[in-house]
Parts: structure tokens; C-alpha cells; sequence
């Protein structure tokens, strides 16, 4: 008897397990460089029309670069050999041929996190007009996904400085490497060194009012940033200071931080009187209940180097902002 009622306690418990792993299902951690795409998709509709597609919007050029970058490193995969570690990358986008026309947008399908996007169609013709009508979605779904990644690996090791957050009434997250540079006021510089050059990060307060809502939007920023640059970010030369590039028209857009709306403005700046120049990614945002704007701007010297991924970190530690 009291074998039989181990038996069923034994079958009861493995029966538990099982249902239980049903419900949760668990994967692996993801892996990969930031910013690298992997695209599953036979090595024949690779080299054709869907191809050319896909290269044209996913490696399409970085706005605000000196030189021409891609969004994404792209790595090309037959769905064969899709398999294993393979299925680790952070960011899939799989190509299907022969299925109803469909764009499915999956999370954590095979590691996490992971943002999986699996794009079908009976035709070249149907998964070409797949990629254009959903592009601008996949692009941004990808984007924050490696936002995500890059926050969580800076967090590891954050810098340990009160001052902007007594002084600013705004908490950020910058990594460790970074250091404050200057302050003056309500004005900081923080910087790290990196390959032949470095990484900055300015933050100061604007009253709300310095940039309008109009098309002066961009003079608005354009000439603050200069007027920043002059008082705040010395060239080599006595006299040289930051400014804002001529020769570039530069990129505005509207998006939210920290829930709130702001300007976000990229283009190039350069030293007056002075060969030196870069990229910037600069964001005004409003913060209406204390009547002001919090500027962050992020800007990269790294002469002979690519930029791309400094941008993207400056960027990281910018949507971290939260103003108390």
C-alpha cells in the first residue's frame, strides 16, 4: 500500500512540473553587439529585389554623421543554419516566401530580450510592400529594444555624482567612464575618453520659452546651442568655440522623454576658426511644470572614427532623464 501511494505521489509530482513548465517558458539570455541585425532569409532572395529592399532601409544612412553609417550592422543568415547560438541575436528579422502577406512583431521568441520581426508574402512584390508599410515601426522596435540594452549594461557601473540632481532637479544615468568636466552654475560637461578623441554630454536649463513651437523652432535651438557653445565649450585657439555647422541643414524632429514632449535636433558642429568637427544629438525637453526647458546634448570628436555607436550611447544616457 504504501508503495502504491509513492508511486502516485511521484507521478503527481512530475505531472506538476510539467504543466508548470508549460506555463512558463523559460530562454536564455540574448546576445550581440549593439546595433548588429540579423536577417534570416534564403541566400538567393538575398541577392534579389527583397534584398536590395531590405539593405536600403535597414542600412540606410545615420542622420547627423560626418560620414556615412548604417542604422544596423547587418548579418545575413539562410534559415537553414538558423539554429543554436544562432538564435541568440537580440534583434531578428525573419524574411518568408510562399505565406499570406504579414508583418508579426514577437518578443523573447527564442532568447531575452529579444524583439523577433518575421515578415511573409506570397510575392517579391507583397514582402517588398510589407517592408515599406512597416519599416518605420521595425526600425523604431528595433531601436528600443537596443535603447533597453545598452541602458541595462551602463547601469552596472553608474557615475556617483549628486551635484546634477541637487542642482538640476533631474536624475540621469551615465555610466562610470564619464566624469563631470565643468560645471558653472546650472550648466555641466561631462566627458570620457575614447579611441583618439571623446564622448561629452552637456546639460543646462533654458527658460521654456527659448525655443517656440513654430517653424523658428530650429533658429530657436540653433542659436542657443551656439550661445552655449560660446560661453561653455572653448576651441583650441583663443577665441575658437563650438558652434553649429553652416554646410549642414540640420535634422528636427518631435519625440517624448521622460513622458514629456521635446525637440530633438541632429546635425554636425564644428570649432570656429578651427579644423575640428563632429556629430551632436541634441534634445530640448519641455518641462512645463517648473517653466523651463532641460537641455541635453550629446556630441562625439573622434576624427578617422566611426560614430555611430557614441551617438547611440549619448542617446542611451539622454532617455534615461527624469525630472523630479
Amino acid at each position: 500500500m504504501k508503495k502504491l501511494l509513492l508511486i502516485m505521489l511521484s507521478v503527481s509530482l512530475l505531472t506538476s512540473c510539467g504543466e508548470g513548465s508549460k506555463s512558463k517558458r523559460i530562454v536564455s539570455a540574448s546576445s550581440g553587439n549593439i546595433n548588429n541585425l540579423q536577417v534570416i532569409i534564403d541566400s538567393e532572395l538575398w541577392l534579389s529585389r527583397i534584398g536590395d529592399e531590405l539593405r536600403e532601409v535597414f542600412s540606410a544612412e545615420v542622420v547627423g554623421l560626418p560620414q556615412q553609417e548604417p542604422l544596423f550592422s547587418i548579418r545575413q543568415m539562410p534559415p537553414i543554419v538558423f539554429t543554436g547560438f544562432a538564435t541568440k541575436n537580440r534583434t531578428i528579422l525573419k524574411i518568408e516566401r510562399d505565406k499570406p502577406a504579414d508583418t508579426k512583431f514577437l518578443k523573447d521568441v527564442y532568447a531575452t530580450p529579444q524583439s523577433v520581426v518575421v515578415i511573409s508574402g506570397n510575392s517579391a512584390k507583397e514582402i517588398i510592400a510589407e517592408i515599406n508599410k512597416h519599416a518605420e515601426r521595425i526600425i523604431s522596435t528595433f531601436k528600443a529594444t537596443e535603447i533597453k540594452e545598452k541602458q541595462r549594461r551602463m547601469a552596472k557601473s553608474l557615475l556617483n555624482d549628486k551635484s546634477i540632481e541637487e542642482t538640476l532637479g533631474i536624475t540621469i544615468k551615465p555610466s562610470s567612464a564619464y566624469r563631470i568636466a565643468k560645471q558653472e552654475g546650472n550648466f555641466f560637461w561631462l566627458r570620457r575618453d575614447i579611441d583618439n578623441g571623446d564622448a561629452n554630454l552637456m546639460i543646462y536649463e533654458m527658460p521654456l520659452d527659448a525655443v517656440s513651437d513654430g517653424e523658428n523652432a530650429i533658429n530657436d535651438i540653433i542659436k542657443m546651442r551656439d550661445s552655449i557653445g560660446k560661453v561653455h565649450i572653448p576651441g583650441p585657439i583663443e577665441g575658437s568655440y563650438m558652434i553649429t555647422e553652416e554646410a549642414y541643414t540640420p535634422f528636427l524632429n518631435t519625440t517624448i522623454i521622460d513622458n514629456k514632449p521635446a525637440f530633438e535636433t541632429k546635425s554636425t558642429w564644428e570649432v570656429k576658426d578651427a579644423f575640428m568637427a563632429g556629430p551632436f544629438v541634441n534634445y530640448a525637453v519641455k518641462d512645463e511644470v517648473n517653466n523651463r526647458l532641460i537641455v541635453l546634448e550629446g556630441f562625439v570628436f573622434a576624427p578617422s572614427k566611426s560614430k555611430r555607436d557614441y551617438i547611440f550611447e549619448l542617446e542611451a544616457i539622454i532617455r534615461t532623464l527624469k525630472i523630479k
